[in-house]
């Protein structure tokens, strides 16, 4: 029973490595297309909004070929050198991603901030960036969709920092859409003034991304530090221990924490004194395969001790 159990885990485990890795790879592609495209109409159009749109999107490769790495390292076997294997790999990948996103919030602030005071707001063609900021927006709401799903499946922290990168991506494709639509509009109606818009929608777009790098590094701090796994999760855990209370006696000294994908749980459990140890393993065997069917990719360790010594 437990050989077909380690053959269906390691077949699991192969499947969700390369369903990661594809996705990466499709986060890589399409940014390294959207970072050219943005750059090009920066260029062409003068606008510091469409400018952020491209610093967003170089992060984005940059993040995208950091997931690319996390999840081929993360799915390394334990070895000598890290025997609790790799998964924590790609959180500290989603950490240096966050970081990145802050640093080009800065960017973005001091290049809006610098064209507000000085006053020159000067664009050319904004039609165009209208039209790129809409094939960004496609583009980057099929991607992250899909680094999402992949994400969900295989619990991959590095996949789901690209897909929030994505994700605020399009929220910000979208807003500078609106707005260089309504700087084309004022400029067919001669309202020149209207381009001053430009600048603060590059410091709307820079809050929203500053949000989601903080949602990032929050969660892959708390792997990082080893925090305990969510409140529902570890419910979860103590209610499923509850239900076979009639086969021990005890448990305490709890322990949950997360690596990557990887949920660890230990645990001492007290049985009858005059319980064998064959018993007692059977008994381990089976909440180790009922924690694992309850939280996937879960590696549980089991200290039992007999009842008399119980303090």
């Amino acid at each position: 029973m437990r050989s077909r159990d380690a053959v269906r885990r390691a077949a699991s485990e192969v499947f969700a490595g390369d369903a990661k890795q594809s996705a990466a790879r499709v986060s890589v592609l399409a940014n390294i297309a959207l970072t050219g495209v943005k750059l090009a109409a920066a260029v062409a159009t003068r606008s510091v909004s469409v400018l952020s749109e491209a610093l967003h999107s170089g992060l984005d490769l940059v993040a995208a070929l950091m997931a690319l790495f996390a999840v081929r390292r993360s799915r390394q076997a334990a070895d000598a050198d890290h025997q609790f294997g790799h998964g924590k790999f790609e959180s500290i990948s989603g950490l240096v991603e966050g970081t990145l996103i802050v640093v080009a919030v800065l960017l973005i602030f001091w290049s809006a901030a610098d064209r507000m005071i000085s006053g020159r707001v000067h664009l050319s063609r904004p039609g165009l960036g209208v039209g790129v900021m809409a094939l960004s927006a496609v583009v980057n709401i099929f991607v992250s969709r899909l680094l999402f799903r992949v994400a969900r499946a295989t619990d991959s922290v590095a996949l789901e920092a690209d897909a929030w990168h994505l994700r605020t991506d399009v929220w910000t494709s979208a807003g500078v859409f609106s707005g260089l639509a309504i700087i084309t509009l004022g400029r067919q109606l001669g309202f020149e003034e209207a381009a001053h818009l430009d600048p603060l929608i590059a410091i709307g777009v820079a809050l929203v991304i500053l949000r989601a790098a903080w949602h990032i590094m929050r969660q892959c701090w708390d792997h990082l530090v080893d925090r305990s796994l969510p409140a529902d999760e570890l419910e979860a855990v103590h209610a499923l221990l509850r239900q076979h209370y009639p086969q021990f006696a005890n448990y305490h000294r709890l322990r949950t924490r997360k690596a990557g994908a990887t949920r660890h749980v230990d645990l001492h459990l007290v049985v009858s004194g005059k319980q064998s140890v064959a018993d007692a393993h059977a008994l381990c065997d089976h909440l180790e395969a009922d924690l694992t069917a309850l939280l996937p990719d879960t590696e549980v360790m089991i200290h039992v001790e007999p009842e008399a010594n119980n303090e």
